[in-house]
């Protein structure tokens, strides 16, 4: 039996421990989820490198994160006989430039998952080093087409940027409660905030951080006011934007249709996406705040709820027309409104219910992205300081890609 890929997983997007809700985001959803499948997985020996810290204290500690990042890696390297090193994100990625240089002791694989904004990030010299780190990879995992093209022109050589997506964890949604129950739910938990919801109302939901790429305050200015009255928007989580989206409110005299929830637990969340009519992802493009995924379209697809989504960025990358959800034309505010009402009461919109859950399942839980079936050319996984002693045949999916950065000869 061969031995297991001997994996040491870089990251600093885990939030504290029993603190979930001080650190939350498609990238850290993703890290912490991807860590457990890869822990579970028969054929990898996984170890780690991880930042456990609040949102607000991140930069502050990345510093000392990084420093130990190089002494630690190298370490682990050398007494551990590690394989590959996966950063979660380029961000820790940026490492890559220094760890070449101390690597001494034997081959070692670089591989770093892109995102979107920890490629675009417009901070100089940031982008400077960005563009000294991909080419020092052996491999990058971007998760969008949008996110890979960012990438390649920052550097990366083509033929090692593979374009894997996100997925998403099924059994946190293996006990969902009935839709009636979850929009009853919903109603509670809005009320407990000093807020009611008709009878008959259509809820809209968004999740997300408030910020301006999101386009949650463009939504509640531009759509919501095109929307019958019946139409209520219901927005979890926080961010810069929320005292401006919440101006909006009052100036588009919005305050009984639309409600800022906060930030709310996991099981507030899937009640959230599983009682409401529609999820809402209304993105504009932002320069250096590329959208390269967005995972909570994949929650809502598990919760059985259709998603609305602009057309820009990654985000076309979840959607699948007449599946789980629709695009529309970012910055459309006609478009978004027709299609809300068309998804609503059209035809289709029951269909699209019924086949929401069944298509991200079967398209993005993480089982399936891991095992997904994949072109890896023997390349890809070449070292760009020396060659790496591959297998002799290339394993078809994303874990058996890894595989293959073994020193057996």
């Amino acid at each position: 039996m061969p031995s297991p890929l001997r994996l040491l997983f870089v990251s600093h997007s885990f939030p504290p421990t029993n603190r979930p809700l001080a650190n939350t985001g498609g990238m850290q959803r993703v890290a912490t989820e991807l860590f457990d499948v890869l822990g579970d997985h028969p054929s990898v020996a996984l170890s780690s490198h991880i930042l456990r810290t609040t949102w607000r204290a991140t930069q502050l500690r990345m510093p000392g994160f990084l420093v130990r990042g190089l002494w630690r890696i190298s370490r682990a390297v050398r007494r551990d006989g590690i394989d590959v090193v996966l950063f979660s994100s380029m961000v820790t990625a940026a490492l890559a430039p220094l760890l070449r240089l101390r690597q001494t002791s034997r081959d070692v694989a670089f591989v770093a998952i892109a995102h979107g904004r920890d490629v675009t990030l417009p901070f100089h010299p940031y982008q400077l080093w960005l563009r000294r780190a991909l080419p020092r990879l052996n491999a990058v995992i971007a998760v969008s087409e949008a996110t890979r093209d960012e990438c390649v022109r920052r550097g990366a050589a083509e033929e090692r940027v593979h374009v894997i997506p996100n997925g998403v964890a099924p059994e946190r949604f293996s006990s969902m409660v009935p839709r009636a129950v979850a929009r009853r739910l919903v109603e509670e938990l809005v009320a407990s905030r000093g807020l009611t919801i008709p009878q008959e109302s259509v809820l809209l939901a968004s999740v997300g951080r408030h910020v301006i790429r999101k386009g949650f305050g463009w939504f509640v200015g531009e759509v919501m006011p095109l929307l019958p009255d019946r139409y209520v928007y219901l927005l979890a989580g926080d961010g810069p934007q929320s005292r401006l989206i919440k101006k909006q409110v009052v100036h588009r005299s919005l305050e009984s249709r639309v409600h800022l929830l906060g930030k709310l637990s996991d099981d507030a969340l899937k009640t959230l996406y599983r009682g409401s009519d529609l999820f809402i992802l209304p993105n504009i493009p932002v320069a250096g705040d590329l959208e390269g995924f967005g995972v909570v379209m994949l929650e809502a697809g598990m919760s059985g709820t259709p998603v609305i989504a602009a057309h820009v960025d990654g985000v076309p990358s979840v959607i699948c027309e007449g599946e789980n959800g629709v695009l529309v034309a970012s910055g459309d505010a006609g478009a978004f409104a027709e299609a809300i009402e068309c998804s609503v009461n059209g035809r289709g919109a029951l269909n699209i219910r019924n086949r929401a859950e069944g298509y991200i399942r079967e398209s993005f839980a993480w089982p399936v992205i891991v095992e997904r079936p994949t072109r890896v050319d023997r390349s890809l996984f070449t070292a760009p300081s020396r060659p790496l002693r591959l297998a002799a045949s290339i394993p078809s999916s994303w874990i058996g890609s890894l595989l293959t950065l073994t020193t057996s000869t």
